[in-house]
């Protein structure tokens, strides 16, 4: 799961070799479901060459063809051996691009599918520019929005210490409750009257399945096994794709999984807090390695400390944080900042050395003041800092597709979201640490204006062509284990369970799928 800020795109895609660039693009009618026109991508986006580009029409309503035709910018890496159809991938979020991701991945998404599939994937609907419906809009700028959220926690993020033990962080939340969520709303309408606001209906989960199985028609024939990966909010399009279309499951692995169930039955303010219920444990094994790595692995631990020692270095300096944003509301880190960056750093383990050996010393610096304080935080700004300054701050697509696919609301105030934020805090199966960090998409979705035109609320026990293969990390900090074993036991015999004793996001077993 991502957090809130969800990075525009402003990508351009090449039709017949020529690139089409961000001002161009919009009148761009080609397109449609038995042919593409593949050339070089916008190398803005994608600098890999080997990663071709295309637009793909698609209606906006599958159900209503009055309701008018839309686009999805499509990215396509050939097959290096004998081709044995496609592999459509989703990199998760909600809102991440599948553009970028191949970008990123496309060789090591070719090496773990044999080399025999065209690997395909695309920005959905709620991302980025160049698909309709992408992303949406509810700022005309970076100064409107903060403008809009100057001085509540949108901005300044959630300061509290232990789990709320302090009776005045408790009473600091709740005094926000009522003008963030009269902040929550008023958003809902400005989305709504931004010019990417009537595309917020079209933008949803199911309507994205029907997206991919209009591509897998086109570039694998009608009715063709549709083989697909997934991970993190991925395995919930997966889950959906499995169980609307259980007759064209080809080869399916969902890696990290989203419970659908919970996204069909449960409050999306109260989904968050169960997503972090592995998170801690994940932190517990960060602050283990740190002591075992000592101070010449690992800056934040001392000579022979303890995983307790390590734990109360940051425990400490969290404190000292909070103090100091309490007296001055302008100080350049807050613990709130902290917990955030420490929050980003669970999901991947590969950054901890970085996280221990720059960041943790800089955000340090710049807490007890010293000098070189405003300098040093220059280097980590970007990563940690809760003053969203980037365009990027302004765009909320992915939260249009988690709130999209949410339950109706149901009168729910912000008062009892920040309820549900303390009380997860202080149980035993949540988040004393991450629970409270601030914005996260879930927690707009009791507000938000609008819901898809088609939702998927189950069953996910249909019988299918093929079986699925799920998969987790043991320690995952965004989609714990326990949603996959809940997927896994729902779809019983259609599904199979790997877990990787890991540690973070779990991307662990895509290598052995193809056999599968």
């Amino acid at each position: 799961m991502r957090l809130l800020t969800v990075t525009a795109l402003a990508a351009a895609f090449s039709v017949n070799a020529v690139v089409l660039r961000n001002e161009d693009a919009r009148d761009f009618k080609g397109g449609n479901h038995t042919a593409f026109k593949w050339g070089a991508c916008d190398p803005t986006l994608v600098q890999d060459s080997n990663v071709s580009c295309s637009f793909f029409e698609i209606p906006l309503d599958y159900h209503n063809a009055t309701a008018g035709t839309g686009r999805l910018a499509v990215a396509k890496v050939n097959a290096t051996s004998e081709r044995l159809g496609t592999v459509f991938f989703n990199p998760g979020g909600p809102g991440a691009s599948g553009l970028a991701a191949m970008n990123e991945a496309s060789t090591l998404l070719l090496a773990l599918t044999g080399g025999n599939y065209d690997v395909v994937s695309w920005d959905t609907r709620g991302v980025g520019t160049f698909t309709i419906p992408g992303d949406i809009f509810c700022f005309d700028n970076v100064t409107d929005y903060n403008t809009f959220w100057n001085g509540t926690i949108e901005l300044n993020g959630i300061e509290y210490t232990g789990n709320f033990t302090d009776p005045a962080d408790t009473k600091a939340l709740l005094t926000q409750a009522t003008v963030m969520g009269r902040k929550y709303t008023e958003l809902g309408k400005r989305c709504q009257q931004h010019p990417t606001g009537k595309y917020m209906k079209y933008i949803g989960t199911a309507a994205t399945v029907r997206d991919m199985i209009a591509l897998a028609d086109a570039l694998d024939g009608p009715g063709s096994p549709v083989n697909y990966a997934g991970i993190s909010y991925g395995t919930l399009l997966g889950a959906w794709f499995v169980n609307m279309f259980p007759k064209r499951v080809g080869r399916v692995l969902l890696d990290g999984v989203l419970n659908p169930q919970l996204v069909a039955t449960q409050e999306s303010h109260k989904i968050w807090p169960q997503q972090l219920s592995d998170t801690d444990k994940a932190y517990d094994a960060f602050v283990a390695g740190c002591a075992l790595s000592g101070p010449s692995g690992c800056a934040i631990a001392a000579a022979n400390a303890s995983a307790a020692d390590v734990d109360a270095t940051i425990t400490t300096l969290l404190k000292q944080a909070h103090d100091t944003a309490r007296k001055n509301a302008s100080a350049p880190v807050t613990s709130a900042d902290i917990r955030s960056a420490l929050l980003s750093a669970m999901y991947f383990p590969a950054t901890w050395a970085d996280l221990a050996n720059t960041t943790f010393p800089e955000i340090a610096a710049a807490v007890q003041g010293e000098s070189l304080a405003r300098r040093a935080l220059g280097g980590v700004a970007q990563r940690i800092v809760r003053r969203h300054e980037a365009d990027e701050a302004a765009t909320y697509g992915g939260i249009a597709i988690a709130c999209s696919d949410s339950i109706d609301p149901r009168g729910t105030s912000m008062k009892d979201v920040f309820k549900n934020t303390i009380a997860a805090t202080q149980s035993a199966n949540g988040s004393h640490l991450f629970t409270p960090v601030w914005p996260i998409s879930w927690n707009y979705c009791s507000f938000w204006p609008e819901r898809a035109m088609e939702r998927y609320t189950g069953p996910f026990n249909k019988t299918l062509a093929n079986k699925v293969l799920i998969a987790n990390n043991c320690l995952d900090a965004a989609t714990p284990l326990k949603g996959a074993q809940a997927l896994a036991k729902i779809m019983g015999d259609n599904a199979a369970l790997v877990v990787q004793e890991g540690i973070g996001v779990s991307r662990a077993v895509m290598g052995t799928w193809l056999d599968y």
